[in-house]
């Protein structure tokens, strides 16, 4: 029996995580594995109210967003990410501390000091394995107005989305034991049997069918 894991899902907009992050919860059903699906910010009651305040207008100071989002991780954890593997079951995010460190670091320009001083203030759990979904941001965005909804990072210019793709590739080349970049511009299929042999090969220490 393998130690319930914490796995993220980290990208651009229009990059496929909340399909994905579905996909890998039915994957651990079926294989006879309890999983939990959230989201950043969110997952909690108090946490999805802050969602909503975050996506309806951008504060005027930068660093009251940071904190916005922290506040909802600080609970997310607590409430939600930690019990829950304490209990045996996995927890599947969409987005963590990676999107905090491109969106408000390397996009908003806040210092990576006071970014890392808020980790270490309120992130109890680092994620075992974060999947990357790598998409041309051209390709994501068109995917984010095809499925309606958009919200103001979806509605930011291409530089800006530019930006947030070789921000999570920094992350995730600074980090590779944690990290797995996977190409997001493939048909769902193609990207689902990428995502299991990553998370079989990392934390379930088998190599896995790829024919299933």
């Amino acid at each position: 029996m393998v130690t319930a894991k914490f796995i993220t899902f980290e990208g651009g907009e229009g990059s496929g995580k909340s399909t994905q992050a579905e996909r890998l919860a039915a994957r651990f059903a079926s294989s006879g594995m309890s999983a939990v699906v959230s989201r950043e910010p969110g997952g909690t009651p108090l946490g999805e109210k802050i969602r909503a305040l975050i996506l309806d207008r951008r504060p005027q100071a930068a660093e009251t967003e940071l904190l916005l989002f922290a506040a909802a991780r600080a609970e997310h954890l607590a409430a939600l990410i930690v019990p829950e593997l304490a209990s045996g079951r996995w927890v599947i995010c969409d987005r963590f501390i990676d999107s905090t460190r491109v969106y408000q670091g390397k996009l908003a320009g806040i210092s990576h000091a006071l970014i890392e001083t808020l980790e270490q203030l309120t992130v109890t759990r680092m994620p075992d394995l974060t999947l990357v979904l790598d998409l041309p941001p051209e390709i994501g965005l068109e995917r984010a107005k095809a499925r309606g909804g958009q919200n103001r990072f979806d509605e930011a210019a291409l530089p800006y989305h530019q930006a947030l793709r070789a921000g999570f590739h920094d992350i995730a080349a600074r980090e590779p034991k944690r990290c797995v970049v996977i190409d997001g511009a493939r048909p769902a299929d193609a990207v689902e049997a990428d995502v299991w042999t990553a998370v079989s090969i990392r934390l379930l220490g088998l190599l896995p069918d790829r024919t299933s």
